[in-house]
This record gives structure tokens, C-alpha cells and sequence, in this order.
């Protein structure tokens, strides 16, 4: 591509994100913490002190913050993309911020010839840096077929399901699965520990029969160290599942839908960041089932 690609937010999945395109284009990534902006340089990614640096002359801006304060905060404010990116660029929304915020993105940026694609993605950090991510796409077929090639390198499953808002909603169902697998992986580690059982065979013999789950592959050997008082590397904070679930249960309670099971996991999350493990890697929530603090007793 002529012209760079922007990314905002350098955290577990920006970054690897902006490291998969850079190994094909010039990318130009921003974070608020400076090491983030460092650890960027080191994959390629050239370092930008600011929004408006990061995205003047960008032809796509891919957004991954945590949620829809930060989106608003790197889209709008007065130092936002929106005020320097020009007309006919295309912002990108990565992060799950739910179906009505990311519709009004897209309103407030089409008033200023700007399009959005929808695509929450799904995977993982390490998946992202493989460019092996699950994207549900929403968008008009003309703004996709714009943004494909950006979308191709960061995806291995591009879905497109519909318009604006539409990713997002699809997103949101699967955060109901992975919100409740990783709570019933960390219950079901937590009462293995109880019982005295050699954790790392749970975690291989549950993967290999009817109880596995991606969740409980990805999550399970980070329990283990949790439940064993050690911290494991953060690849996603609690206070994003806490969130993610909230979404969820929004969406469950506008349509009076009964959800049991989502709601108890969204309850467990959320206790979990009154607690003070906001910032710790959800696979914390085991060691807060068993009484237990990140990297303590």
C-alpha cells in the first residue's frame, strides 16, 4: 500500500496487530504509555507521539482500545483522529464497544467523509501476531472492499455478516461463550487445586475430552501459575472481560432474553475488578475463586 496505515492503541492485541502489518506496509502506531510506543519500534512499527502524528496521511486507522470512552477519546477529542484524517480515509474498530457505539462512530465520521469498518476481532494475542485472527466485518460493501487488504492481513476468518454495527453484535454472542467457558475453567481449576489434583494433567486431560474449550486451553496453563501464587504474562485484563460481559448483558436484557449462566460469569468478572484485579490477566479469576491474590498467597 501507498500510503501508511495508522494504529491507535498499542496494548495485548495492538500491538501485535500493528507488528502483522508492518512485516507488508508502513505503519504508524500510538499509545498513551510510552514503553507500549517503544515495544512497537522494536516490531517494525514506526513510533508516534501523538494521534494527530499517527494518523496525518494515513489511509486507514485501526482502532484498538480498550473500550468506548478510549474510542471516543482517540476519534474526537481535539487532538483526535477525526479532526486530521481526510476525507475518504477509513477508521477500522477493532476493540468490542457494542453495536450502538460504534453505529454512532460511524455517523459522526461519515459527516466528515470518513468511513468505518465494524470489525471486533477474536484470537488472541499471539493469533494476532500470526495474522490468524477471527474478524466478524460489518460495513457497506464498498468501504470492505477498501479496506480488504488491511483486513486479509490481520485475519485468517474474515466474516462479513452485515453493516455497521452488525460485527459488533456478533462479537458480543461470542463473548457470552468465552466469558462463561473462562469462568467455568477457572471453577472447574479452582476445585482441581481444592482436591489436591496435579493441575497441569487437569488442564491436558480436560483439553482432549467433552469439557475442552478454546478458553480453557488458552486460559488453563495461566490459572496453574495463578493457583500456584505466580504471575503469568498479561495478555487480557479482567476489567475487558468485565466489560465485555457488561455489553453482554445489556444486549440479554434489552431483548428479555434469560441468561443465567452469563449473568453469574459477568457477576464473577465484576467482583473480581472490585477486588482489585482490574489490571491483572483474567485467568486471575481461578486464584480469586480459591482465595488466593495475583502472584501472592
Amino acid at each position: 500500500m501507498s500510503t501508511p496505515v495508522a494504529v491507535l492503541g498499542l496494548g495485548a492485541m495492538g500491538l501485535p496487530i500493528a507488528a502483522r502489518l508492518a512485516e507488508t506496509r508502513e505503519v504508524r502506531g500510538f499509545d498513551v504509555a510510552p514503553q507500549r510506543r517503544d515495544l512497537a519500534a522494536a516490531e517494525g512499527v514506526v513510533p508516534a507521539d501523538s494521534v494527530r502524528a499517527a494518523v496525518t496521511g494515513a489511509s486507514h486507522v485501526v482502532v484498538a482500545v480498550r473500550d468506548g470512552a478510549q474510542l471516543e477519546q482517540v476519534l474526537f477529542s481535539d487532538e483526535g483522529a477525526a479532526v486530521a484524517l481526510a476525507p475518504g480515509a477509513c477508521v477500522v474498530v477493532t476493540s468490542t464497544v457494542g453495536a450502538a457505539a460504534v453505529t454512532d462512530v460511524a455517523r459522526r465520521l461519515a459527516e466528515s467523509g470518513i468511513a468505518t469498518v465494524d470489525a471486533p476481532v477474536s484470537g488472541g494475542a499471539l493469533r494476532a501476531r500470526a495474522g490468524d485472527l477471527l474478524i466478524t466485518v460489518g460495513g457497506s460493501p464498498e468501504v470492505l472492499a477498501g479496506a480488504r487488504d488491511v483486513l486479509e492481513a490481520m485475519a485468517t476468518s474474515l466474516v462479513e455478516v452485515g453493516d455497521v454495527g452488525d460485527g459488533q453484535n456478533m462479537k458480543t454472542v461470542n463473548q457470552l461463550l468465552c466469558g462463561i467457558h473462562t469462568a467455568a475453567a477457572a471453577e472447574a481449576l479452582a476445585l482441581a487445586n481444592a482436591m489436591g489434583l496435579d493441575l497441569e494433567q487437569c488442564v491436558a486431560v480436560l483439553g482432549q475430552g467433552a469439557a475442552a474449550s478454546f478458553m480453557l486451553q488458552d486460559r488453563g496453563p495461566r490459572m496453574v501459575q495463578q493457583l500456584r501464587g505466580a504471575e503469568p504474562e498479561l495478555r487480557s485484563r479482567t476489567d475487558v472481560i468485565a466489560k465485555d460481559m457488561g455489553i453482554v448483558g445489556e444486549l440479554t436484557r434489552r431483548h428479555r432474553l434469560p441468561t443465567g449462566v452469563a449473568a453469574a460469569a459477568e457477576n464473577l468478572y465484576r467482583m473480581a475488578t472490585t477486588a482489585g484485579l482490574e489490571a491483572a490477566d483474567d485467568s486471575a479469576v481461578a486464584a480469586f475463586l480459591a482465595g488466593r491474590k495475583p502472584g501472592g498467597e
